[in-house]
């Protein structure tokens, strides 16, 4: 008995060619986009780099500029201590003096032209913020923790300190009496 075999029909369905189709042209359209998003994504990358880069340079050469700006200006005040010097010893002290003075007080105007300033802070309360403490000393009239005397002056440029005042700061600990029992 010749028993012809016959297959059984498909459960699934032949693919239609229009979806096969349909679905090509999503994943190449899906890939098209990634490509073009991957694009942006290096070209934004690049861009950004550029603009660290050149935002370094500006400010390299501004920071430069200023610094030769202020050596410019600081040149005068040299060459007047120069002068100073060197005609010293043919003027009188007190000339030579006020000469020194003159020039100390045109180094103090350059700086605050430059934002630079020192404060009178005798009497004022320590702050260890903005003083140093090199030592302590005892004065009655003075309150405690005031400053007493500033052996090195300080410096600031608005808020921020360029350099700490050294400072003796009034102690009265020392002074009271120390109890003992009680």
């Amino acid at each position: 008995m010749n028993t012809e075999f016959q297959s059984a029909p498909s459960l699934r369905p032949e693919p239609d060619a229009s979806g096969v189709e349909a679905a090509a042209s999503e994943s190449d359209a899906l890939l098209k986009d990634l490509a073009e998003q991957k694009d942006l994504h290096l070209r934004l990358a690049a861009d950004f780099e550029n603009f660290k880069r050149r935002s370094r340079q500006e400010s390299e050469t501004r920071a430069a500029a200023q610094k030769e700006s202020f050596i410019v200006e600081l040149l005068p005040v040299i060459d007047n201590l120069e002068r100073a010097l060197a005609s010293g010893a043919s003027r009188d002290a007190t000339q030579f003096h006020r000469g020194v003075e003159m020039t100390l007080k045109q180094l103090q105007q350059l700086l605050r032209r430059h934002g630079v300033e020192s404060e009178e802070i005798v009497g004022q309360p320590f702050d260890p913020h903005r003083q140093e403490a090199l030592s302590q000393g005892h004065d009655p009239a003075q309150p405690d923790h005031a400053i007493l005397e500033v052996v090195q002056r300080g410096y600031r440029k608005g808020a921020a300190v360029v350099r700490p005042a050294k400072v003796v700061v009034n102690d009265l600990t020392a002074a009271r009496p120390h109890r003992h029992g009680h």
